[in-house]
């Protein structure tokens, strides 16, 4: 019996710590997928002249050739349709960007929405 007590005792302090390493795993995945996505909006523009506007369809423009594109990369520039952050929602992309930036390119965080803290908190692309 006290060799339960120990192991409990043991492992105890180490299960919040796991639980955290797999949300925080899915926050640098989806700053990875940030530049990814990123780096398909620069061989848009390098194909078409210009990075999509929302006219285009956005992010959509990626994966749907708008007819404003007429050199659009046969199949896409990602694969797998629309760009999703590590808990499925859609990556955010707004044209012009802010503060001088071509386009800002973010997810909303773990929970969805605008704003918040830790894993709940806005992910930005930084060029």
């Amino acid at each position: 019996m006290h060799i339960c007590i120990t192991t409990s005792i043991l492992i105890a302090p180490f299960v919040p710590n796991v639980m955290g390493r797999g949300e925080k795993a899915k926050v640098d995945t989806t700053a990875i997928t940030l530049k990814g996505v990123a780096g398909a909006l620069d061989q848009y523009k390098l194909d078409n002249g210009r990075y999509p506007s929302m006219q285009d369809g956005g992010l959509d423009a990626l994966v749907n050739q708008p007819a404003s594109a007429k050199n659009w990369l046969p199949g896409g520039y990602v694969k797998g349709g629309y760009p999703k952050d590590s808990w499925d929602n859609d990556i955010q992309y707004v044209i012009p960007g802010s503060e001088g930036r071509a386009f800002d390119l973010y997810s909303f965080g773990a929970d969805g929405q605008q704003g918040g803290e830790g894993t709940d908190a806005d992910i930005y692309y930084q060029p």
